[in-house]
């Protein structure tokens, strides 16, 4: 996601504040704290979007696909195929 950095860790994983969380390029909402769950994963995760447009999506490779801001193409991070919290709830 736009929240993860490879290179300097992930400063929003932790973070469950109240709020919406926007594309760091162009501040299209994508997802709220209310979809937050808490993953094992570097990176926040989520179960839903905010608009049906907060993101797109494309398959990378079987069971993951590539996760882009709806409105600005900005990289977010991967979707993984029956990866969330108790039933199988894709993770953004």
């Amino acid at each position: 996601m736009s929240f993860c950095s490879f290179f300097g860790g992930e400063v929003f994983k932790d973070h469950f504040k109240p709020g919406i969380y926007v594309c760091s390029k162009c501040d299209h909402e994508l997802f709220s704290s209310r979809s937050k769950y808490e993953h094992s994963s570097p990176w926040p995760a989520f179960t839903e979007t905010i608009h049906e447009n907060s993101v797109s999506k494309f398959k990378e490779r079987p069971g993951a696909y590539k996760v882009k801001c709806g409105k600005c193409g900005n990289g977010l991070g991967h979707e993984f195929v029956n990866d969330g919290p108790a039933k199988g709830v894709s993770r953004f």
